[in-house]
C-alpha cells in the first residue's frame, strides 16, 4: 500500500533539508507527542537508527527505524520495521524557486505477517479517509518546517 503527498514550503531547499535533519528537535517533537524514542546510532547521515515505542490504534507498538539514504539537500529514505510491517518513507525535495521548495513524501507499507496483512487490508478499506488524514499531517508538518526554516541562518 502506498500513500503520497506533497507540500510547498516558503524556504530554500537547503534550509528545508537542514530543518528535516535536525534529528534532536524531531526526537523531542515525537517525545512531546507521547512516543519514546532512543537513537541507537549517533552518526549523522545514512545508517542512523532509532528504537521507538508509541501508541497506534489504541495499542502500544514498537518500531526500529533507519535512515537508509541521505543525499543532501535532495533526498532521504527511511526504512522502519514494526512487528510484521515494513515501512519505507521517501522525502524528495525540489527547488521551485530560490525561496520555495516542494517536498514529495511517499510512504510504502509492506506487510510480512498475517496480522500485518489484516492491518494493511483494513487501512486500504479506509484509504479515502486515510489519504485525507495523511495530506493534513504532511501539511501540518510543512507549516512546522516553514516556521523552523525562519530560524535557520
Amino acid at each position: 500500500m502506498e500513500l503520497t503527498a506533497q507540500a510547498e514550503i516558503d524556504a530554500a531547499r537547503e534550509k528545508v533539508f537542514a530543518a528535516l535533519t535536525d534529528f534532536d528537535m524531531i526526537e523531542e517533537q515525537a517525545k512531546g507527542r507521547g512516543a519514546k524514542v532512543k537513537r541507537t546510532s549517533a552518526e549523522p547521515g545514512a545508517g542512523m537508527a532509532w528504537d521507538a515505542a508509541f501508541t497506534f490504534r489504541e495499542q502500544q507498538r514498537s518500531a526500529q527505524i533507519m535512515l537508509v539514504t541521505c543525499d543532501p539537500p535532495e533526498k532521504m529514505i527511511f526504512h522502519g520495521v514494526s512487528g510484521g510491517l515494513e515501512v519505507d518513507v521517501t522525502l524528495d525535495l525540489r527547488t521551485l524557486s530560490p525561496a520555495r521548495t516542494r517536498v514529495d513524501v511517499a510512504t510504502v507499507l509492506v506487510p510480512k505477517t498475517l496480522s500485518a496483512r489484516l492491518l494493511v487490508q483494513s487501512l486500504k478499506l479506509a484509504k479515502g479517509g486515510l489519504e485525507a488524514g495523511f495530506d493534513k499531517r504532511i501539511g501540518d508538518a510543512a507549516a512546522w518546517l516553514e516556521a523552523r526554516c525562519q530560524n535557520i541562518s
